[in-house]
């Protein structure tokens, strides 16, 4: 194979950053001769490796012709699939409604994927008609053989779907008795995915290094150069990717890294949550842009074509407040359980922000509590006193004792004597908003409630003898967890700890006003006064 070392490989280092190395050494490597089997490991970007090879191997040279076949081992799933495929791509041949979607006939019509043997077959039969003879004698040497490279990509899936053909893959120039180089792409070691008894011969061994995070962000940088001459290409008026707000996509792209590489590292995921909420980060500049230029179009002759960018301090407000955004699409997009467009349409800044000014503006009708069912009202209580109340006190407010005065009321303070030294007086928790509270703590208080104040709205249940078991088992319960959960969607709880992090309890804070709470807890008849620390 024979590249252009001043445009094509240029062009490849552009396009992918901080693969440098590996094309120089792949390139070097396929030029001094025909390797007949290459294992390349790379366990972050295996994707954007096979597009760089793809890239290689499709622009080789005329003095050295090559044919090229790229597939992966996902969809050929089948050993007839595999052929097919293989054969059709080295051939050129492109399977058309017009020719009746037929695979590649070959000169004598035959069929070639009914075994390895007639496999082999149509690859000799490809190679001696590439080569303009069917014998050598015809006034072509051996050293104008075409070559030809066969790259699979997710190789790892060939153990599990075709196991036998590891073997015959790997040794396919021996095989076949043509110029042909097997390269397995994986992210999985070669030692797993190798045949017992040493059947395979030992390939050809690259790793490569994962990317740094400049390398990340030069690869996003380059998409979004990509995507800017595709839209003044297609004389779009959408500035979303104007050229003048790369600095700004620069700043951008290294806050998405930094906040969503604990993650994942995948450039291909990274471009795409940085796709999804790229449009309304920019948007409030792009509407800046246009108030300062009327309410038109900010360019309407074409005549300015530098965009005004924020300064830092508006670019730290804008990071700022789409940090959340950026968990949210990350936990979306990444297991992709919507795609990015109708994310973005979810996400849009302006219906946050009218959301967010609604939720501010209204006090008691923030949240509508009065469709809940009855267990759900007992929950929001019960967080409204685990938040306001501290956890020592629990014992006393809630515990069940001989003298239940004993633990309703808190010790008043005395009058200081003359010459006594003053202290700061304690805020009132009410006042200085709430606590978090562990999961079992609320458990702990809503069963407290349900036995002190919903005995008498139960069903009879004659085999509950023993005091507090009907509430043991009605804390038990799946919709008990379900109802936290959905309390937690409206934003009447909030979940202070990581979904993922499995340390410890899942920790809440109430996200309802005491005016709520003193509406549920009228609604409920419990006495909401007596339950309180602090009493108004």
């Amino acid at each position: 194979m024979a590249l252009d070392e001043t445009n094509s490989l240029s062009r490849l280092t552009e396009q992918f950053p901080g693969y440098e190395k590996f094309t120089s050494h792949i390139t070097s490597v396929t030029l001094s001769f025909v390797l007949p089997f290459l294992y390349i490991t790379d366990r972050h970007n295996p994707r954007i490796t096979a597009s760089l090879l793809n890239q290689i191997y499709r622009n080789s040279g005329d003095c050295s012709p090559t044919h090229f076949a790229h597939i992966n081992a996902t969809a050929c799933f089948t050993a007839r699939l595999l052929y097919d495929t293989v054969l059709n791509a080295l051939a050129g041949w492109e399977v058309t409604w017009e020719n009746g979607c037929q695979n590649w006939p070959g000169e004598d019509g035959k069929r070639y994927n009914d075994s390895i043997d007639s496999f082999l077959h149509g690859l000799r039969n490809l190679r001696n008609k590439s080569w303009g003879g069917t014998a050598k004698g015809s006034g072509r040497t051996a050293d104008e053989e075409p070559r030809m490279v066969l790259l699979i990509e997710r190789a790892e899936r060939l153990k599990d779907n075709l196991p036998d053909l590891i073997v015959p893959l790997t040794r396919l120039a021996e095989l076949s008795q043509v110029k042909i180089t097997t390269i397995l792409l994986s992210s999985a070691r070669w030692e797993d995915i190798k045949p017992p008894l040493g059947a395979s011969p030992d390939p050809y061994f690259i790793d490569i290094d994962p990317p740094s995070k400049q390398d990340t962000v030069d690869s996003l940088l380059f998409e979004f150069r990509s995507a800017s001459i595709t839209h003044a290409r297609a004389d779009k008026q959408d500035k979303t990717y104007h050229p003048s707000l790369l600095p700004l996509y620069e700043q951008y792209v290294e806050h998405v890294y930094n906040v969503c590489s604990l993650y994942t590292t995948d450039i291909q995921e990274l471009q795409y949550i940085a796709a999804a909420r790229w449009p309304g980060f920019v948007k409030p500049v792009l509407r800046e842009q246009s108030d300062a230029h009327g309410d038109g179009d900010p360019d309407p002759d074409g005549t300015c074509t530098e965009l005004t960018l924020p300064a830092s301090d508006g670019r730290m407000r804008l990071l700022k407040f789409f940090t959340p955004s950026l968990t949210t699409a990350l936990d979306v997009l990444y297991p992709r359980l919507t795609n990015a467009t109708d994310w973005a349409l979810a996400n849009d800044p302006d219906m946050q922000a009218s959301e967010e000014a609604q939720c501010q503006t209204n006090t008691e009708g923030s949240i509508i509590v009065d469709h809940l069912p009855r267990m759900s009202k007992f929950i929001l209580l019960a967080a409204f006193l685990a938040s306001t109340n501290p956890a020592k006190s629990d014992v006393r407010m809630f515990g069940r004792g001989a003298d239940k005065q004993k633990r309703r009321r808190r010790k008043s303070a005395s009058p200081k004597k003359a010459g006594a030294q003053t202290t700061v007086a304690k805020v009132s928790q009410r006042l200085l908003g709430p606590v978090v509270f562990p999961l079992d703590r609320l458990l702990a208080i809503l069963g407290a409630l349900l036995e002190e104040n919903d005995v008498e709205n139960r069903p009879h249940e004659p085999w509950f003898e023993l005091p507090g078991e009907y509430t043991d088992m009605e804390l038990g319960r799946v919709h008990i967890y379900a109802a936290i959960t959905e309390l937690t969607s409206m934003r009447a709880l909030h979940r202070t700890t990581a979904v993922e992090k499995l340390e410890g309890p899942p920790m809440y804070k109430c996200g309802i006003s005491f005016w709520v709470a003193g509406a549920l807890a009228k609604d409920l008849q419990v006495p909401l006064n007596d339950l309180m620390w602090d009493p108004v």
